[in-house]
């Protein structure tokens, strides 16, 4: 899809100064905490201005990073049950779930690149941000519906077999929010797994049935925190039966629909890892702890208690994990050392409790959003809308951090598969042994 060019043609000057005070409001009321539902925002007259006050605003697509691997991609959804588990909200009257795989791709023929997010989520997201307690901005500002990725739906999988990665979102946050790293781990040889949370995270299921999960204005508190942790965790190790199905030769998924050739033969089920964005970087930790099959585990910015200020902490930061872990947090959480500000004693205690091997990453100057897909789509969607304006910047801090979008990608994607490729593929990296003059936005913390 094509986006509009308002930077290029630059806007009136009197739309310039309605849109500066709108995004200037934005920042006001303060919208950039951790996730939507955390800002600490007074509400806001959503009418105040629309997309008809102005005739050039469009709603804008955004270009995805390139992946930096080899591999052309591929990717499917998948509709699943878990009979153990009831549910009398569902048709089933069970746990219903949706993931999607993306993986090495070969044969790709005329298969269509695959949307960012099905349209009933895209709607979902955009209202989120563009509502009551979000960016002061029209609402369907974000056309993630339109937005392309690089893989390619439904299309064969490379026939070699690929270590397997799950990934678990944060907190209310659609599976498709960290795009980029699953993307680019894919090229570089993985199958990597992502999962909706269903009831907490909005889900789409095939036929255009949607639930939209947690409101976006409820604070997860301990109990709320405890259970997701615990229903994260049966749905990977769910998630993980099923592909250990499809590695047999089934077909678990619920429609009967048909899977990608070469897929069963594709997954190598020996080396599975998994990570998470912040309650899912708590997830990933405590599957671990119950379920030996995930032999590595990489956390981003996700705190291991269930009340990040009063503790007490998770069992995972009590008694640690055998297997190798990965703590990488941004500059205003998850810290190790007791002298620094935001010292987060759950990574503390899980540091001291770890018996596998361990590092501490810290992104400099990023704030936790800084681990998803908005630190492109903020920097794209405001540079769309107004152009080179200097507030950009302060909004971009508030939302994200101060570290630029492009090194954050690129840093992350790179850390993110040396620790895979070291962990699951025993491949020695250099990279994961102290810092680098290559990406000096990270350091190591411990």
């Amino acid at each position: 899809m094509t986006m509009i060019r308002m930077a290029n043609s630059g806007p009136t000057p009197s739309r310039a100064v309605s849109r500066r005070r709108l995004l200037t409001g934005g920042l006001t009321l303060g919208v950039a905490l951790t996730t939507p539902a955390l800002a600490q925002a007074v509400p806001v007259d959503p009418d105040r201005f629309t997309a008809q006050d102005d005739p050039d605003f469009h709603p804008v697509t955004f270009r995805l990073p390139a992946p930096t691997g080899r591999k052309a991609l591929g990717t499917t959804a998948l509709h699943l049950i878990d009979q153990s588990r009831p549910d009398p909200t569902m048709p089933s009257g069970r746990r219903e779930l949706m993931i999607s795989l993306w993986y090495p791709g070969s044969m790709m023929g005329d298969a269509p690149l695959a949307k960012y997010m099905p349209p009933r989520i895209a709607v979902e997201v955009d209202e989120t941000w563009t509502g009551e307690y979000g960016l002061a901005l029209p609402t369907g500002s974000f056309d993630f519906a339109n937005t392309e990725t690089h893989s390619r739906v439904d299309a064969p999988m490379q026939p070699l077999p690929h270590p397997v990665v799950l990934f678990s979102p944060g907190y209310q946050y659609s599976r498709f929010v960290n795009t980029a790293q699953v993307e680019d781990l894919a090229s570089r040889g993985y199958v990597v797994v992502t999962m909706d949370h269903t009831h907490e995270t909005p889900t789409e299921f095939p036929g255009g049935r949607f639930l939209p999960g947690v409101p976006a204005d409820q604070l997860p508190d301990p109990v709320f925190t405890r259970k997701a942790v615990e229903t994260r965790t049966a749905d990977a190790r769910f998630v993980l039966d099923q592909l250990e199905r499809i590695a047999a030769g089934q077909n678990p998924d619920m429609d009967g629909k048909v899977l990608p050739p070469g897929l069963a033969a594709g997954l190598d089920l020996q080396k599975v890892g998994m990570f998470g964005f912040s309650l899912g970087g708590y997830a990933t930790a405590n599957t671990l702890l119950e379920d030996k099959r995930f032999a590595a585990g990489l956390d981003l910015d996700g705190t291991l208690q269930d009340d990040p200020v009063k503790g007490p902490l998770g069992e995972v930061a009590r008694k640690g994990l055998d297997q190798p872990f990965l703590l990488f947090g941004s500059d205003t959480s998850q810290r190790t050392d007791a002298d620094k500000e935001y010292y987060d004693k759950s990574w503390a205690g899980f540091w001291d409790a770890q018996r596998g091997w361990k590092v501490n990453l810290g992104l400099t100057g990023a704030k936790q959003k800084a681990f998803t897909d908005y630190q492109f789509v903020f920097d794209q969607l405001f540079r769309e809308i107004y152009g080179d304006d200097e507030i950009i910047t302060s909004v971009m801090t508030a939302l994200v951090g101060a570290v630029d979008p492009a090194r954050s990608v690129l840093a992350q994607r790179r850390y993110l598969s040396a620790f895979f490729d070291q962990t699951l593929r025993r491949r020695p990296e250099l990279l994961l042994r102290g810092d680098s003059p290559k990406f000096p936005e990270v350091r190591f913390a411990g």
